[in-house]
């Protein structure tokens, strides 16, 4: 793995991306369970629930989906303003990017390489016989394991502390951000907004260049 300069570490729904996806999935259900997923979601999200126990009950719901309901799902995506110009401007610089998502690699690869993302780590979505089984597979990607992937990436880059910006906007985000020298509360919860170095409440990632360590 080469160095970098510095490196920014993002969370991927309703950050890097505008929308929630296991949400784009539950309205393929129909509209009860699109709410129901939403509303676990935002509690989740505001850390009033464990993050892998509500991803578990949000997944059931999408349980005999066809698989195909992904590709579905990766269309409506809406990449937030910005993201282009924040990736350009780190790589201009010798740095490296990485989206961390409690979404799902699924969605997540795709979009990574289409943007040039450096690096992207998310859950993986279980299907048998071409359908949705309501489960993930592997470790699910939590607040621990969104911290520990920064810190990761950070010793195999080189990167000091200080130069480490991460970028989140639910609870599942404190401990990555907490782990960053520069953390950026995205159009974020309450929570989330206490605890960061800086607040950005315009959705637009070019609000982050200004922050980027020179």
């Amino acid at each position: 793995m080469r160095t970098a300069s510095l490196l920014v570490v993002t969370d991927v729904d309703s950050t890097l991306i505008r929308d929630e996806v296991i949400e784009l999935l539950a309205r393929a259900v129909g509209p009860d369970a699109e709410r129901h997923v939403a509303a676990v979601t935002e509690r989740a999200m505001r850390g009033e629930l464990d993050f892998a126990a509500s991803l578990a009950e949000r997944l059931l719901v999408l349980e005999g989906l066809p698989a195909s309901i992904v590709d579905d799902a990766r269309a409506q995506i809406t990449v937030t303003d910005g993201v282009p110009d924040l990736i350009a401007e780190v790589h201009a610089r010798g740095g490296a990017i990485a989206a961390v998502s409690g979404g799902f690699h699924e969605v997540l690869d795709p979009l990574a390489a289409e943007l040039g993302i450096d690096h992207a780590r998310a859950n993986r979505l279980e299907v048998a016989d071409g359908r949705l089984t309501g489960r993930s597979i592997g470790p699910v990607i939590d607040g621990p394991a969104k911290r520990d992937t920064l810190e990761s990436l950070r010793l195999n880059l080189g990167v000091p502390t200080e130069r480490v910006v991460a970028v989140g906007d639910g609870a599942n985000d404190l401990l990555m951000m907490a782990a960053a020298g520069i953390s950026v509360a995205f159009c974020a919860k309450p929570a989330v907004r206490v605890a960061a170095t800086h607040v950005v409440d315009v959705p637009d990632f070019r609000e982050l260049l200004a922050l980027l360590p020179d």
